[in-house]
């Protein structure tokens, strides 16, 4: 009887910090010139989209709570 551990690993950057290392290399060879939020922009936005996601629905959980008596 034969087992086969098959392990599936997904590594890698992934595709925002593949467009940081891009804005990244574009800003350090002067071909943009954009401000260093923006380039930065990939590692710190999800994290902003979800915060503020988070704080919409606790701002509407809390409406309906003090409506809803």
């Amino acid at each position: 009887m034969s087992s086969s551990n098959s392990n599936v690993s997904s590594g890698g950057i992934g595709i925002l910090g593949f467009m940081f290392l891009i804005f990244l290399t574009l800003k350090l060879c002067k071909v943009i010139t954009w401000s260093w939020w923006w380039v930065t922009a990939p590692l710190w936005m999800p994290f902003s989209v979800v915060v503020a996601f988070l704080l919409v629905v606790l701002a509407i959980f809390c409406i309906a709570k003090v409506l809803g008596g």
